[in-house]
């Protein structure tokens, strides 16, 4: 494994940190929250222009044609800004289910539009009444020619203003994974606002009609791998935005203590302060080597469930105790809202509670290795 990034992924780094650094200002992520529910269309297309938004969407479908690493790449970066866009949910949790595993026809309907920024997608991966997520509570029957839906899901980011929601459920044939239309007859939306102003939506299905070229890669029997996978997926996409936050938020810390002065001197040579800043340093260490494994290993195509899971405990378990030592470092700017640390510290604790917590991942391992035992050594 080689951490070294190559040149295609410093490019993709520099172009969108000229772009977010110069779009993304503490005016427009105000606006984004009090007025655009946490969302800023003109930085989002903005991104489709320099074709940001097709990173990982190939060639042929109007995208830049790179995979998962370089999608993470601008993920860190949307995190380091803490961008109000819904990338994860339409770059991870919509658009790489189609690239990988949708047929021809899903691809070219989809993938044009969500590079040139004119289709938001998002996924409902968390049941109500489901035990686990890969077993999904939600049903699909069969009714002639098309599928009839029932179900809850909760927490569906970005829902009411997408057009599509992929949607795991149920079949007698096993799992299956379906792009549904949020307009549908029998879809009701749930909408609520977190303390980020990102909107998180509880989708009701009731006995909702999707027809046949809505089931993803046409196919009903290989919905449980692609579940699994995505699911695997979705906590790299995390952890590398909150990779992204904390790194930032750290640099933000260290540029106030070395500014700050207290007693005649910057706060930053006080001991105190030095110990819980290299604490925050050795976090960030941990995040960005177990990210940057876990999203390697993904994008090589081998299993990497495990190490999935320890990206997660980190982003969860370090993100959480940098956001909190950021805004203590601050003094009473941590929780001054014309200051920008406090929406680190939000959006920090957002991701966490995303991952589900520090606490279910290491269960997630533990139950794991019960199982399989510890990794062979390489």
């Amino acid at each position: 494994m080689d951490f070294r990034f190559r040149e295609e992924q410093e490019l993709v780094r520099g172009l969108a940190r000229q772009i977010l650094e110069t779009e993304v200002t503490r005016e427009r992520l105000k606006a984004a929250e009090d007025e655009g529910g946490g969302f800023d269309p003109a930085l989002w297309s903005r991104l489709a222009e320099a074709n940001l938004l097709g990173v990982a969407v190939p060639e042929a479908h109007g995208g830049m044609g790179f995979g998962l690493l370089e999608l993470c790449v601008l993920l860190e970066e949307l995190g380091r800004v803490v961008a109000p866009v819904p990338a994860v949910a339409t770059l991870v949790l919509g658009a790489l289910p189609i690239t990988e595993w949708g047929t021809d026809a899903q691809r070219a309907r989809w993938l044009p539009a969500l590079a040139a920024g004119k289709a938001i997608l998002s996924a409902a991966l968390g049941d109500v009444g489901g035990d686990a997520p890969e077993r999904p509570a939600t049903r699909a029957d069969r009714r002639g020619p098309a599928w009839v839906l029932s179900g809850e899901k909760r927490g569906v980011p970005h829902a009411h203003r997408t057009q599509r929601i992929l949607v795991p459920a149920r079949t007698e044939a096993g799992v299956a994974l379906f792009l549904l239309d949020p307009q549908a007859p029998g879809v009701s939306l749930g909408r609520s606002v977190t303390s980020t102003g990102e909107p998180l939506c509880d989708l009701t299905l009731q006995e909702t009609p999707v027809e046949e070229d809505a089931l993803l890669g046409g196919d009903a029997r290989g919905g449980a791998l692609a579940l699994g996978r995505l699911q695997d997926l979705a906590r790299v996409a995390h952890a590398a935005v909150q990779l992204g936050v904390a790194a930032r938020a750290l640099e933000i810390t260290a540029d106030h203590v070395r500014e700050r002065v207290q007693f005649g001197v910057p706060i930053g040579s006080f001991q105190a302060v030095q110990h819980r800043a290299a604490d925050c340093w050795t976090d960030l260490s941990a995040m960005r080597w177990t990210t940057w494994r876990a999203a390697w290993l993904l994008s090589e195509g081998r299993p990497a469930t495990r190490a999935a899971s320890v990206a997660a405990f980190w982003a969860a378990e370090g993100g959480a105790r940098i956001a909190a030592a950021a805004q203590h470092l601050h003094g009473g700017l941590g929780v001054d809202l014309d200051y920008p640390i406090h929406r680190y510290f939000l959006q920090s604790k957002a991701l966490e509670l995303e991952l589900g917590g520090a606490t279910r991942e290491l269960a997630r391992l533990g139950r794991d290795m019960a199982r399989c035992g510890p990794p062979q050594a390489s």
